[in-house]
């Protein structure tokens, strides 16, 4: 198996796991407070979002991927969401293994 479908296989058991936050507002609240610990953009996102979450990731040292689709995304985790947010630590530090794995 490849490392692209490796992580949407585990985006789909931080799923099940409950360790997933969607939706803009919460997103923005939990990088916030540092409980965001990795951040899943879509590649399709408008630029003005994508640039103002990748600024806000940036700033608190959030790892992001943009390496998928809104659709990608979507079916991997079984619902239509344009970015997605992991709450768990253990969970980020396996996707960020994963990106960063060639």
């Amino acid at each position: 198996m490849d490392n692209s479908q490796a992580i949407l296989n585990f985006l789909g058991i931080a799923r099940r796991a409950n360790q997933l936050v969607s939706g803009e507002n919460t997103l923005l609240s939990g990088i916030r407070n540092r409980k965001i610990y990795f951040l899943f953009i879509a590649s399709d996102t408008g630029k003005s979002t994508s640039k103002k979450f990748l600024d806000k990731s940036n700033y608190y040292h959030v790892p992001v991927n943009t390496m998928y689709t809104k659709e990608v995304l979507s079916n991997a985790i079984g619902m239509k969401r344009t970015m997605i947010g992991i709450k768990d630590r253990g969970i980020s530090e396996k996707m960020i293994e994963l990106t960063n794995r060639k």
